[in-house]
């Protein structure tokens, strides 16, 4: 029984012995491969075995998502897929040696890296750490990463909301000459311009192109290969159109509608002064929505200051307006009644107290006298005849004021009609100017966001 027992022990280790082999010459094919490959590689030196040869380069570039673009600062955040394949000659092998082995990967510390860098980087983004590149048996070598990348740009956002950005991305080596170090694309111009498969369409920012273009610098008697990427963007003015200039339109539209108030009472001058707080208001709370910048102020900021200054020319208008309809009924007010009476009496000297007693003011009316007709002494007819000339003064007295009421009546009527006239003319006038303002302020939008104007843009850069 004891022999039995010890050969199936030993058919049992046999077996798992095998399977153990087995399992550690696949696992020691890679091993073999990774050591064989690394045992006299030097990353710090360029991997051509002809030094006169230079090092291909081959670039590709995949727009994913705008995440940020500071007009402030003029900077632009945006999130890339970077793909950078080369060739190196020293990490080549037969995958018949090596257990079929085709491709592996390696650290990307452990081999050596063309120093390509964005010549526009200013931040270092938070990018997701890679830290192995895909090597295959012919020496290719493929760094495929996500990058996050934080580039100075010259932001334009005088046509905020109706602005288009073109920023530059420019790849090329810090040290190496074209001789050493050689860009190129890896996909064809068409394919780069127009790829937005894998762009993030929902948010502020929608992607028109991405062109290209291969440069050589010229720096110090060397020539440096670098490839420019120009991404052209155009943002989506909806949002911007409902919450900023449609409510300062309205405004303005009953603002408009306040002139059919009646010039000479005090409403038109109230709803006017409610309308002006109600837009500093709301400039206020959308101050936090426009795009700052230290050269050149947004053109709706324009749009939204002389907006304010029109409304503060309006109220300025009827108040004048007001004004002079005031002047106007003046002299009418001022005429008493004490006064309509006394100018009933003739032309003599009358002293007239005041409610105390203390004050006296003195008053002189002149009338015309007819001439005096030679009577006789008769003591009766003397008496009618004084009589008949105090009742004739009486009647040329009031004739003479009815005559200057008529002339203050018609002089009001007057200076009424012409103070309506200038409200009128003061309206129209307004109305022109703003229709010109809006007028040129949307031509000048229109023109902007126009996708002739983008196709444009884009051809610039070929």
């Amino acid at each position: 029984m004891a022999p039995v027992i010890f050969l199936l022990f030993l058919l049992l280790s046999a077996c798992s012995r095998k399977y153990v082999f087995r399992h550690e010459a696949k696992k020691s094919a890679l091993h073999q491969l990774t050591k064989s490959l690394l045992r006299n590689y030097r990353k710090g030196v360029r991997p051509v075995r002809n030094w006169t040869q230079s090092t291909m380069v081959y670039i590709d570039f995949i727009t994913q998502s705008i995440l940020e673009v500071d007009g402030k600062n003029q900077k632009m955040t945006l999130s890339v897929w970077y793909r950078q394949i080369w060739n190196d000659e020293f990490l080549v092998w037969d995958p018949a040696e090596f257990d079929g082995i085709n491709e592996i990967s390696l650290s990307f510390d452990a081999i050596w890296v063309p120093d390509v860098i964005i010549s526009e980087f200013v931040d270092v983004g938070s990018s997701p750490d890679m830290p192995y590149v895909y090597v295959n048996s012919s020496g290719m070598i493929k760094n495929y990463r996500p990058i996050q990348v934080v580039s100075a740009c010259s932001l334009e956002i005088y046509a905020f909301p109706f602005d288009r950005q073109n920023c530059t991305l420019t790849f090329r080596s810090w040290l190496h000459t074209v001789n050493e170090v050689n860009l190129t694309l890896w996909r064809s111009l068409e394919d780069v311009e127009n790829d937005k498969s894998a762009f993030m369409n929902e948010g502020e920012w929608e992607l028109i192109s991405v062109p290209s273009r291969y440069e050589q610098l010229h720096i110090d008697s060397r020539d440096y290969a670098q490839i420019q990427f120009n991404v052209v963007i155009r943002r989506r003015p909806l949002l911007y159109v409902v919450s900023l200039l449609i409510p300062s339109l309205f405004l303005m539209i009953v603002d408009v509608m306040s002139f059919y108030l009646p010039a000479n009472s005090g409403t038109r001058i109230t709803f006017k002064t409610s309308i002006l707080l109600g837009y500093t208001l709301f400039r206020v709370n959308i101050s936090n929505e426009l795009p700052a910048t230290a050269i050149k102020t947004p053109l709706i900021g324009v749009f939204f200051a002389v907006c304010m200054a029109l409304l503060v020319l309006s109220l300025a208008k009827s108040i004048l307006v007001v004004k002079l309809l005031y002047h106007s009924e003046k002299p009418v007010k001022d005429m008493s009644v004490s006064a309509c009476l006394l100018d009933k009496y003739g032309s003599y000297s009358q002293s007239i107290k005041d409610g105390g007693g203390k004050a006296k003011v003195r008053v002189r009316y002149q009338f015309e006298v007819l001439p005096k007709v030679e009577m006789t002494p008769s003591s009766g007819e003397l008496s009618k005849n004084i009589l008949l000339e105090k009742i004739l003064r009486e009647i040329v007295a009031l004739k003479h004021y009815l005559e200057q009421i008529d002339g203050a009546g018609s002089m009001t009527v007057e200076w009424l009609a012409l103070c309506y006239k200038l409200d009128k003319f003061l309206f129209r006038l307004y109305l022109f100017i703003l229709a010109i303002y809006i007028s040129v302020l949307c031509s000048l939008w229109v023109i902007w966001s126009s996708p002739r104007a983008c196709i444009l843009d884009s051809r610039l850069f070929h």
